[in-house]
């Protein structure tokens, strides 16, 4: 098996890395995966290790079928990502970092990966970013006419300085915000719930908007029918009447129909 020591140092640990496993510096704050990764420190953060990240290159981390993934348009920047078959979530083209394990072998007519023999769609040779590094090492020697000099790898517009934005769903699908009204609403409520230490998901919210719709609509409706009650009563009611007049209309109209009692048969 032809390993990365022919590639830079950062590459090689990003292969390597195991993301999303809780940060030890942060262990008691919420929300505390590293999900990210500084080429600068070879390293992977959490969100709440960004302060002194911040001018370094850095790099987001996302989950899709249970396995890592990165942006193409991110890794675009630092080696050719070519021939790497590519997935579309969240609205962005991701590749995987690492070949995924087969539970049994591809034994198909159709294309796969020079590496690993995993089922790919024309015209794409490799299913990871790994795949390609292995592959290029092992043909060519090296992969140094495929890096590119990239010196300032910001965050994506959106996610610097949140950190409510790293986390995505187990599938790599970011929590849809068409749940709610608008993302303007769903950003000021995740603003505020994570201010206040308690993390509240959109399908919550919806479920508790929905559950005081249905409320608001039945006290609504007891209200109306209370009135429509009270104005049959005010019909009837002389002008003057006392309150143990009222009281009493009020039982008269509110009191049901008893057994009407018959006749005797003689």
């Amino acid at each position: 098996m032809v390993g990365f020591s022919c590639s830079p140092g950062w590459l090689e640990r990003l292969l390597q890395e195991k993301f999303f496993n809780p940060c030890l510096v942060h262990e008691g704050v919420k929300k505390n995966e590293k999900n990210i990764f500084c080429l600068d420190c070879c390293i992977s953060i959490c969100p709440h290790c960004l302060s002194p990240h911040r001018s370094h290159r850095l790099l987001q981390i996302r989950r899709y079928v249970y396995h890592d993934v990165i942006r193409v348009d991110d890794m675009e920047k630092l080696i050719d990502c070519s021939f790497v078959q590519s997935y579309i979530t969240n609205s962005a083209k991701v590749v995987f970092l690492n070949e995924r394990p087969q539970t049994r072998p591809f034994r198909g007519s159709g294309n796969v990966c020079n590496t690993c023999d995993r089922s790919l769609q024309d015209p794409y040779v490799f299913c990871s970013v790994a795949c390609k590094v292995k592959h290029l090492i092992k043909r060519e020697g090296g992969i140094s006419k495929y890096l590119y000099d990239c010196q300032f790898l910001p965050l994506p517009d959106g996610a610097r300085g949140d950190s409510s934005s790293y986390y995505e769903l187990e599938e790599g699908q970011m929590t849809p915000e068409s749940i709610l009204e608008s993302p303007a609403s769903f950003s000021s409520v995740s603003g505020s719930s994570h201010s206040g230490g308690g993390g509240v998901g959109c399908r919550t919210l919806a479920c508790t908007a929905t559950t005081e719709a249905v409320v608001r609509k039945k006290r609504s409706s007891v209200v109306s029918g209370a009135a429509a009650a009270a104005s049959r009563t005010a019909a009837f009611r002389p002008s003057c009447s006392t309150a143990n007049d009222l009281l009493e209309a009020v039982h008269v109209a509110n009191r049901r129909k008893g057994i009407p009692n018959r006749s005797p048969l003689y």
